[in-house]
């Protein structure tokens, strides 16, 4: 059984938000008002974080630094769900809404939530949201909803699901031809648009994909990974 991963180099990463842009299209996230999103109550699947970093940063612009000074850079921290192999929502979710299915990745049942919000309170990546507001689309773009994902109602707990529905379609696929599914087949919306290639996805248990490679690359780390959570979004720091 594959246990999907992904790796993010951030050598790459130039925070051009392309996959945020393709993770809402392709998942059915609404446009939001300005109001709710002066509320911070936007919602995005694939977030950019952007990390200052070095001496000279003032007020958001770079100020001039002397010669003995470390040169300040803009970085870039995309943020999906980590798909955690020790998930800490699953454990404290009353109704089995969040559960680590048999893929390895941790999954949501929307008909299940009933919005306490523990998860998203017991998740240390800030990466399950609630949908504060009825979801609503401009007219013009209700063409476009995306039929194998469903509509989240107000109320419940939703974030990234490495385009599961993407999976179900290749292994409907892949059983109807009576064979496994190959590396490849199932990759997520935000890989398929990074412009610098910057996302790998695959299975971590096959040592002859890139994304297990990529992970087991001496440049690898893991956000807050003493936490034991175990996550599955593996990143490559900077090749200097």
């Amino acid at each position: 059984m594959p246990r999907w991963g992904m790796t993010i180099d951030l050598s790459k990463c130039t925070g051009c938000a392309s996959c945020m842009v393709a993770c809402k299209v392709e998942n059915n996230l609404p446009i939001q008002k300005p109001e709710v999103i002066l509320q911070s109550r936007d919602i995005s699947w694939m977030e950019i974080l952007p990390m200052k970093e070095g001496e000279g940063f003032e007020g958001g612009h770079a100020e001039e630094h002397s010669d003995h000074e470390e040169p300040s850079r803009m970085r870039y921290l995309p943020r999906p769900c980590m798909h955690c192999d020790d998930p800490p929502c699953v454990k404290v979710c009353p109704v089995y809404a969040t559960t680590l299915d048999k893929d390895g990745i941790v999954s949501q049942i929307y008909d299940r939530c009933i919005g306490c919000r523990y998860c998203t309170n017991n998740c240390p990546y800030t990466a399950k949201l609630f949908v504060w507001n009825t979801p609503e689309w401009p007219d013009e773009m209700m063409a476009g909803i995306n039929p194998d994902v469903s509509v989240r109602p107000k109320g419940v707990v939703e974030k990234c699901t490495f385009c599961h529905h993407r999976l179900q379609r290749a292994s409907e696929q892949a059983k109807a031809e009576g064979r496994p599914i190959k590396d490849g087949e199932f990759l997520p919306a935000c890989l398929e648009v990074c412009p610098t290639q910057a996302i790998l996805f695959g299975d971590l248990d096959d040592p002859s994909t890139p994304v297990a490679r990529a992970a087991a690359s001496p440049r690898a780390f893991r956000e807050l990974e003493d936490l034991g959570t175990k996550p599955k979004v593996f990143y490559l720091k900077e090749d200097y």
